[in-house]
């Protein structure tokens, strides 16, 4: 008789899975693998055979839940497929970070009447103009919640047209909000393929190990939905591994908490109110995106073990919010001596899949780097027709697509330099570190406590903010934040619950927050994988189905 349950969780860095004892709860079998965005089942595929070394077979177990943070990386670092937004109707004009946003005359008042015809004319243009500069469409007319006709005739013009997903925003909320009704459908629209990818990889992992199980997508609201479902609803899935956190940090900590889970991508918060997870009343938050999903009260913010350390040309160190692949993670890295240095973002841009042809046609920043081999943006802006903010724009689109790795100095490296871990190659991130050191006057120690500090303060910030908008609201958490260190007085901020960590960068990033905040820190058992946990035991438990 089946006695087992597995939970998986996919990040932008690692992938986690965890073997459990349904009867005890306990934890049989843990693993860690490195996430392949180039091919993500290769990271699961050994993440899952990993669990079965010991006595376990893979006919042992009868459900897998499966939570990833993918979605949520992708919405913070900018990435996902292009959208095309129409908004249909008289209201006040807003923009989402998409690639189009088009106002159309038409929509519906609060009764379902139809206040102006659907201008289906300009529609068409726009659609023909918009040929080859997005991947899908998401359509939110005004009032569409009582009367969705105008959505569904932009729906199935723009299905004629173009055969490209489109996604009206009736289908994916029940609110009122334009803009987050908007919001909602374009996350639809820009995540599909990342979550038809991960699923897909999922289910062939699963079988190559032999698994045959029911196996369900963790939601945003802790709740689990078929694996053929979360393809077409993948903006729920959008907060998918931060509800994994969340139960995790719920089942350790019966009281009040707050649950911070340190990633490669980002640093995911949320609050646990007597032992159970906060839920959003209004939908999530992620990023500049503010929706209608259903989901844990949570945050995210950019900034993890993977964030991309840059140094302008005036010696002034940041961390950005793209993830990087650390020096210390790149196979066959050229030497640093050859390529790092101050700014142009101090990355190395390498070609990933040499045999796989680029989608559209010819794409001369791909030709060059498949002809020369690694380049750095300098290299490439010299030898290519593009540059500055195009040229950014241009290897975001083939990082996303997994056409090429960007690789850069990271919080990662710096770990390894001070010999915290040792998960790659030290001595390509201390020869990074001393060749960034030497240019900013520094000593590598004194180089290397800049960058966890860096680190500390952006996980410190992403904290207040999300706590800041608990009690004073969006309006004022900005202006209160910026003026608590100012010319006459500086405000001390101290947490009146603990800070539970999660992931495996917690023990190295959140003692110095914990101190900044005067605030108790734990790390429970399991904590380096507590999403795969979080997972297990939602697996473990009976998920309904929506």
């Amino acid at each position: 008789m089946a006695q087992y349950c597995i939970g998986i969780d996919t990040g932008g860095t690692f992938t986690d899975a965890v073997l459990m004892d349904k009867a005890t709860g306990k934890v049989v079998c843990r693993t860690k693998e490195r996430t392949t965005h180039q091919d993500l089942g290769i990271g699961v595929g050994k993440a899952l055979a990993g669990l079965f070394t010991g006595d376990v077979s893979s006919s042992d177990v009868d459900k897998i839940a499966v939570s990833t943070t993918l979605a949520t990386n992708a919405v913070v670092e900018g990435m996902g497929a292009r959208v095309g937004l129409f908004v249909i109707g008289y209201v006040k004009h807003f923009n989402l970070p998409v690639a189009a946003n088009i106002y159309l005359d038409g929509g519906h008042d609060v009764t379902g009447k139809e206040e102006q015809p659907l201008n289906l004319e300009e529609l068409v243009d726009t659609v023909e103009k918009l040929r080859g500069e997005v991947d899908s469409y998401a359509v939110c007319a005004s009032m569409s919640i009582q009367n969705p006709a105008h959505e569904l005739v932009a729906e199935k013009a723009i299905s004629l047209l173009e055969r490209k997903p489109v996604f009206c925003s009736h289908k994916v909320s029940t609110h009122p909000g334009m803009r987050e009704r908007a919001a909602t459908a374009c996350l639809h629209a820009g995540l599909m393929p990342l979550m038809r990818q991960f699923i897909d990889s999922v289910q062939k992992s699963m079988m190559d190990v032999g698994l045959d199980c029911p196996v369900v997508m963790i939601s945003g609201n802790c709740q689990g939905i078929a694996l053929k479902d979360a393809v077409e609803r993948a903006a729920v899935t959008v907060a998918s591994g931060p509800a994994s956190t969340a139960v995790f940090g719920a089942s350790v900590e019966g009281g009040d908490g707050l649950v911070v889970d340190v990633g490669g991508t980002t640093t995911d918060i949320c609050l646990i109110k007597a032992g159970k997870p906060m839920m959003s009343t209004q939908g999530c938050r992620i990023g500049p995106w503010q929706t209608h999903v259903e989901a844990v009260d949570m945050y995210t913010g950019a900034a993890g073990g993977d964030s991309h350390l840059l140094c302008s040309e005036k010696g002034v160190l940041s961390l950005g919010n793209m993830r990087v692949q650390p020096l210390c993670m790149t196979e066959n890295l050229p030497d640093p001596d050859q390529w790092f240095g101050i700014g142009l973002r101090e990355s190395l841009i390498i070609p990933t899949v040499a045999g796989k042809a680029f989608v559209g046609g010819k794409n001369e920043i791909l030709d060059y780097l498949r002809e020369n081999g690694s380049a750095t943006p300098l290299r490439l802006a010299e030898k290519t027709r593009w540059n500055g903010i195009t040229l950014e724009k241009q290897l975001e689109r083939l990082h996303y697509q997994q056409y090429i790795t960007m690789v850069g100095f990271t919080p990662t490296d710096v770990l390894h330099v001070l010999n915290k871990i040792n998960i790659g190659d030290r001595t390509v991130s201390v020869k990074g570190a001393a060749i960034l050191a030497d240019a900013l006057n520094l000593d590598i120690e004194n180089l290397c406590k800049r960058v966890v500090q860096l680190t500390e303060e952006k996980i410190e910030k992403i904290i207040l903010e999300y706590l800041g908008r608990t009690i004073w609201g969006e309006e004022m958490v900005g202006s209160v934040l910026d003026t608590r260190d100012n010319e006459l007085f500086n405000l001390s901020i101290g947490l009146k619950m603990p800070i539970i960590g999660i992931g495996a960068a917690a023990a190295y990033f959140l003692p110095g927050v914990a101190r900044r905040l005067s605030a108790e820190l734990r790390l429970p058992e399991h904590y380096e994988v507590g999403n795969g946990v979080g997972a297990a035991l939602l697996a473990r438990g009976e998920l309904a189905i929506k």
